[in-house]
């Protein structure tokens, strides 16, 4: 059981019931778009956020992405770490049907890609010491630049090609791409995605 010190904000109840038997914290429910109307929990959602630190970890399909941005735009943005988990197609088992996109959401990640996701937004592990939560060379705008993913003709192509190889939501602005690479993958992990690209590309 991991230990973390930020209470976890995740949509529903399944989710909760998954993330309940990898982590020990907080773990609050937005109930779905329930939390646009419901006043009470957000305020719940903005004391634990200032207290003690927010994590928003919604599934990788629009929905989630329009709760993760109503959130954005409620909290301070220094109280928040965001945590994204991979695009990945299939359908819980206690579904009949895929969800609208086909994609698993937060319940039907393994325990391994949840940590995972847990570790890149920079999560507190208070069962950890310091030394092994080293932080890593952040991506800037200007890195994105050189990579040739903005300001180029083409550069919404290969945004969308690099989304894919590091199987990252697709529903992202070039603002929020960056802060998926940031929190998801290390400097590394982009720059060797974006070298097998270019071989490709040659191929």
């Amino acid at each position: 059981m991991l230990k973390i010190k930020e209470a976890i904000v995740v949509e529903g109840r399944y989710d909760k019931n998954t993330l309940s038997q990898l982590v020990d914290t907080v773990i609050i429910e937005t109930k779905g778009f329930g939390i646009f109307k419901d006043s009470e929990r957000l305020a719940l959602l903005r004391r634990l956020a200032g207290e003690r630190g927010l994590v928003v970890l919604t599934d990788s399909d629009g929905a989630g992405f329009v709760i993760r941005n109503f959130l954005k735009g409620a909290i301070p943005p220094r109280q928040v770490k965001h945590a994204y988990i991979p695009d990945l197609f299939g359908k819980e088992r206690r579904k009949r049907q895929p969800g609208k996109e086909g994609k698993l959401g937060v319940e039907g990640m393994r325990p391994q890609v949840l940590e995972e996701a847990l570790c890149r937004a920079g999560v507190t592990f208070l069962d950890r010491a310091a030394g092994e939560q080293t932080p890593h060379r952040a991506l800037t705008k200007a890195d994105l630049f050189a990579a040739g993913l903005s300001g180029r003709p083409d550069s919404a192509q290969r945004r969308q090609a690099l989304l894919r190889r590091l199987d990252l939501p697709e529903h992202m602005t070039a603002n929020a791409m960056l802060e998926a690479l940031n929190v998801f993958c290390t400097y590394e992990d982009v720059q060797r995605a974006l070298a097998d690209m270019e071989i490709e590309k040659k191929t």
